[in-house]
């Protein structure tokens, strides 16, 4: 053990908890902290990117979300292995605060820093607060909210402090924004890995559809589900537009800081790469997310002027094919949907986060 002040992150094992609590890892560490991530088994098949001062525990955790009788009857008792394990390794080695990302891998450290009265907040990436964030939400010193606005508990307030984005994202915060002309654009189609057949289904027929003025200069990037990606392809080529059809893309902030438009759905950590580079979108909320909470990322933005919204049941070939052709046919409105998404994104998100560990670590020494 060292003098310098630990903290503790609770995250669970998706991509939407464990990527801003990582770049609070990286922030932190380089503030001088020492840094543990509380996560289950699950949780830490994902810490491959965190980095190499992160101390990773394991520790049991459930959820009575999934799973058969059996599953659901034993996850009280495996929570509370959990918690018992958190408290122990608390006591021995005291967090100055402990920051919870949601997920139920987080119960136990956010159950053991509530019984021990530890300095305790939670950051909540999307419009509408998970379960266990909703759980933690009037059980915590702060909450620091990754999207604005966002629906919070009555009598509980938040701190707008917007979604941590990866370096090569902010890497690419003043790239300039080329206006649709009459020559090559670029549109980049991203839909994450859930829901994402409608974009497979609607966008390529919607792109066939535009104006031939318009149709000539297109090249399209389509991010597309395994299972879809041979129709994608070769609807595209019977139709005779230069498109590249992959699974994955490991270059996104690239093919996003080329684009005249992106079509998307409106995961917590696309409308943050899409904001803080400053790029007109379409975003297709996901109808099936927990609480409509994609329609609630999308909302802040589209108040903003940065983006179009249309509805799942709304996205039709021929609805999309317009909103294409009124971005792409309009230089000038266009431009302004770039300023006024970069206007409203958070390059500085992770910066913020950490400041608000620091005051509330102060504030937990004062006490």
């Amino acid at each position: 053990m060292t003098g310098k002040p630990l903290l503790l992150i609770a995250a669970g094992g998706t991509g939407g908890h464990m990527f801003p609590a990582q770049a609070l890892a990286e922030a932190m560490l380089a503030r001088g902290w020492r840094v543990k991530l509380s996560t289950d088994p699950r949780g830490a098949r994902y810490t491959g990117g965190f980095p190499d001062g992160t101390e990773i525990e394991e520790i049991s955790s459930a959820t009575f979300a999934r799973g058969g009788f059996v599953a659901k009857a034993a996850a009280p008792f495996r929570i509370g292995t959990g918690v018992l394990g958190a408290l122990l390794k608390m006591r021995r080695d005291r967090p100055a605060v402990v920051v919870g990302f949601g997920g139920y891998p987080t119960i136990p450290a956010m159950a053991a820093a509530f019984v021990m009265k530890l300095p305790r907040m939670i950051h909540e990436q999307n419009g509408v607060l998970g379960r266990v964030n909703t759980f933690f939400a009037s059980r915590v010193e702060a909450i620091a909210c990754g999207t604005w606005p966002t629906d919070l508990p009555q009598g509980v307030t938040g701190e707008h402090t917007g979604n941590p984005v990866r370096g090569a994202v902010l890497e690419r915060v003043e790239a300039g924004y080329i206006s649709p002309g009459d020559y090559p654009m670029e549109l980049l189609v991203i839909g994450g890995s859930q829901g994402a057949r409608i974009l497979s289904d609607v966008v390529p027929p919607a792109i066939a559809a535009l104006p031939m003025h318009i149709l000539s200069n297109i090249r399209v990037s389509h991010q597309a589900r395994e299972e879809d990606l041979e129709r994608v392809e070769g609807f595209y080529r019977d139709n005779n537009i230069r498109a590249e059809v992959l699974p994955f893309f490991d270059d996104v902030p690239r093919r996003m800081s080329e684009a005249q438009l992106v079509i998307s759905r409106s995961g917590a950590s696309s409308v943050a790469d899409i904001s803080v580079i400053g790029r007109p979108s379409i975003l297709i909320p996901y109808a099936a997310a927990t609480g409509d909470h994609q329609t609630a990322n999308a909302r802040g933005l589209v108040e903003a002027g940065g983006a179009i919204m249309v509805p799942e049941s709304m996205a039709s070939v021929d609805a999309l094919s317009d909103m294409i052709t009124s971005v792409l046919d309009n230089p000038d409105g266009a431009m302004q949907m770039a300023r006024s998404a970069a206007r409203f994104g958070k390059p500085e998100a992770t910066e913020l986060l950490a400041g608000m560990v620091e005051r509330l670590a102060a504030r937990g020494y004062e006490t």
